[in-house]
């Protein structure tokens, strides 16, 4: 199953201020998001500089960060957007990013910020399950 080796989970990195909305996406995903893709794991952060460590820390030994970041646009006092433009200037081969956006014309700043794909607040699980499951496959294909 391409770069999801059976002997590791895909890790889900996850990020906003508000432990509402990290609560929110974490039940949406459950263990697992689709019958067809291995369980995974959630790495949860409430700070930008808090993520930046540890994709600094996951980088400098040689791994992926993680194999999916979803990123809260309305994270203050930094928002998932300009977080999400970072990771891809800097993360090498950077995994795909789901964009929770505020509103649904929010799009084209998520385009801005180069995610994947974006989803509105508040939260759905199924859309959220979905849309991580469709990126996830997309990112088992591309890095087989």
């Amino acid at each position: 199953m391409g770069g999801m080796s059976s002997s590791r989970k895909p890790t889900i990195i996850v990020y906003s201020d508000d432990s509402a909305v990290r609560q929110a996406i974490v039940s949406a995903l459950g263990k697992k998001v689709a019958g067809d893709l291995p369980e995974h794991q959630i790495e949860e952060f409430a700070t930008g500089p808090a993520l930046r460590a540890f994709v600094d820390r996951k980088s400098a030994s040689g791994g992926a960060p993680a194999d999916l970041f979803i990123l809260d646009g309305e994270a203050v006092p930094e928002g998932g957007m300009g977080i999400a433009r970072q990771l891809k200037d800097e993360v090498f081969n950077c995994p795909p990013v789901l964009l929770i956006t505020g509103r649904r014309e929010d799009a084209w700043l998520a385009a801005w910020s180069r995610a994947e794909a974006s989803v509105i607040h508040p939260i759905d699980p199924f859309t959220l399950a979905n849309t991580v499951a469709g990126l996830m496959r997309a990112h088992t294909v591309a890095t087989a």
